[in-house]
């Protein structure tokens, strides 16, 4: 993590503590994710608690606090829809699929998988995301077919 680095993002905005969400936007459009260390710094540079720092950074589905994603990238949709309609059943043969547990990336860095509480297709869910691409109301007998597509 280059700290020179977060300094001129939060340089960037004045340090001003108003553009806090901003600030944490783009050191994770930097880094991929936001290091602690990066937490740490903007909130000593804004004056804020660590604690309101981090509030932000979990907050918001967004960001990422552990290592940064992989090449692709595979959301899970739990929100209420799809949650009802099978989704924790779709997640387990993803995690199953994948070899990963929900919040992780693969050894190799080819994979992140990530739960989401909402895609906004809640008439189809559950749904499965994969670079942006939306696979509508997806049994757990269809994930094989995704996973095999991925690759």
């Amino acid at each position: 993590m280059n700290l020179q680095r977060v300094d001129e993002i939060i340089d960037s905005y004045g340090a001003d503590r108003v553009f806090a969400l901003s600030i944490l936007q783009d050191i994770q459009a930097e880094c991929e994710y936001l290091p602690r260390e990066a937490l740490e710094r903007t909130a000593e540079r804004l004056g804020l608690p660590l604690g309101e720092v981090h509030r932000l950074a979990t907050f918001f589905w967004a960001f990422r606090l552990e290592q940064p994603p992989g090449e692709r990238n595979v959301k899970v949709c739990l929100g209420t829809a799809c949650h009802v309609r099978g989704g924790v059943q779709v997640l387990k043969q993803v995690e199953k699929g994948l070899h990963v547990k929900a919040g992780e990336t693969t050894p190799d860095g080819k994979y992140s998988l990530e739960v989401v509480r909402c895609l906004g297709g809640c008439a189809h869910g559950p749904l499965v995301e994969v670079d942006g691409e939306h696979y509508t109301d997806v049994t757990p007998a269809e994930v094989e077919k995704i996973i095999t597509t991925l690759k």
